[in-house]
């Protein structure tokens, strides 16, 4: 970290908890990360997309024994 962000940071431990999860809200936001609103949407539209290849008989299944072998192949375990 920075000179001037551990400045602030020891700045910020001085302020009222309100003020502290306010100024971490809008650090968050400035980050442009994503919201657990946009992830759930996500997750939301690949369990709808998932779901419609298993309807439409596109998903391929592989039997979970098999899963297992490769992933024991793989990792050596």
């Amino acid at each position: 970290m920075t000179e001037l962000a551990e400045k602030i940071y020891e700045q910020a431990l001085g302020l009222p908890i309100e003020d502290r999860l306010i100024l971490i809200d809008k650090l968050l936001n400035s980050a442009n990360l994503p919201t657990q609103a946009d992830i759930d949407k996500a997750w939301s539209k690949e369990v709808e997309r998932r779901c419609r290849k298993i309807d439409t008989g596109e998903a391929k299944f592989i039997p979970g024994e098999e899963v297992f072998q490769k992933i024991k192949k793989r990792f050596g375990r």
